[in-house]
């Protein structure tokens, strides 16, 4: 048995698939364009020196590094209710209930909501927990392709009377092609259809909105989404993720959701955090600007130089194929400063192997300016 796995992770070596765990170096690398800290919140010093100093105004229990045990047991806090009351009334939503992260809230909230008699409708380039959610779940599931909502209609006129509760689920900003969903008009196929809407914000979050929300907010959707899933370990810079629900969708979760009730709570130190940077993010409107703004400029540049933009959000794929191709490049990348992975299968389809550009608000526009020709170089160096 061990020979069939050396032999696998061979073949894997051979298609340059073979991925391995390696701690960043600081300081070795001028520009880190494979974070998701859209924010810079994780690289704020400032920030995290004010949430420190704020222990003299708690007591030491605000900050215990534990829970030891899950939520149902002893590991419930004021803290974690506190969030979820702070989180449910920022999305004018009825209740809110966290996860450990959005993995966990995908794989659990699917499975517990949908079963034999109901259908998932999802999108193709859905995140690979959602994928996993409804495999876990008894439901019928059925992947419509990527942003095709004519496809979607069609569905719904096909078989939603044969279940008695259809749900349709969706990233708002897709994590590996930075594209945006069109949530108005899904809202309003919720609507005709009587389906419920599922949007997965991890990459929404903090970036989009008046108070950064996300995009659900930006486009005026907040009443129309059944369960608002998003994440504390992208924009929020830490660790953890929720729902936004109706107050019965979070007592059912709480007795049905498995990767809730069988996981250690957040630690205190963690839930405080968490509370800490989403109220700082809800006025971070200069980070969000200076975001869009240097994003837009990047597309800009790379569509001159011939690289097609499509996508409107911060992550900016850039197109490579072949597993080897983006590999070998991604190595020179890093030499020249830009720290750069290769973003490969099943990350994403077979032959759209890619540079994932991801772009943070402490980023400035000088940092970026000769990229564009730099992946052009290398490119044009490996052909």
């Amino acid at each position: 048995m061990k020979t069939d796995y050396a032999q696998k992770l061979d073949q894997l070596q051979a298609k340059g698939r073979l991925r391995d765990l390696r701690p960043v170096e600081n300081g070795k690398y001028s520009l880190n364009l494979s974070s998701n800290d859209y924010l810079g919140i994780g690289a704020n010093q400032e920030l995290q020196q004010e949430f420190y100093d704020g222990r003299s105004q708690s007591t030491i229990s605000d900050y215990e590094l534990a829970a030891s045990s899950s939520r149902l047991l002893t590991g419930d806090t004021q803290l974690a209710h506190d969030l979820e009351d702070k989180l449910a009334a920022a999305y004018q939503s009825e209740a809110a209930l966290l996860y450990n992260s959005g993995y966990h809230a995908n794989i659990g909230i699917l499975p517990a909501l949908f079963g034999k008699n109901d259908l998932i409708l999802s999108d193709k380039l859905n995140h690979a927990s959602i994928h996993d959610g409804f495999r876990l779940s008894r439901a019928q599931c059925k992947r419509y392709n990527h942003s095709d909502y004519k496809q979607l209609r069609t569905l719904l006129t096909k078989y939603r009377k044969q279940y008695e509760q259809v749900v349709i689920v969706s990233e708002s900003v897709f994590s590996m092609d930075g594209d945006v969903a069109d949530i108005a008009q899904l809202a309003d196929i919720k609507n005709e259809f009587n389906t419920m809407l599922y949007i997965d914000e991890a990459h929404g979050v903090g970036l989009y909105g008046e108070s950064g929300l996300g995009k659900v907010e930006a486009t005026g959707q907040l009443a129309n989404v059944d369960l608002l899933v998003g994440t504390f370990g992208k924009a929020w810079a830490s660790v953890g993720a929720f729902v936004c629900c109706s107050e019965v969708i979070r007592k059912y979760l709480i007795n049905r959701s498995r990767s809730l009730i069988f996981t250690t709570g957040l630690p205190p130190v963690t839930l405080n955090w968490n509370r800490f940077v989403f109220e700082k993010s809800l006025a971070m409107h200069t980070e969000r600007l200076h975001l869009q703004s240097l994003s837009g400029k990047l597309r800009a540049a790379l569509s001159r130089l011939g690289v097609a933009q499509e996508n409107s959000s911060n992550i900016i794929p850039i197109p490579k194929g072949d597993d080897q191709k983006a590999l070998l490049q991604a190595t020179e990348m890093q030499k020249q400063g830009y720290l750069i992975l290769p973003i490969r299968p099943p990350a994403v389809p077979e032959g759209t192997a890619r540079f994932r550009l991801s772009l943070c608000a402490n980023m400035q526009w000088q940092d970026l300016q000769k990229l564009g020709r730099q992946l052009l170089k290398q490119n044009s160096d490996s052909q």
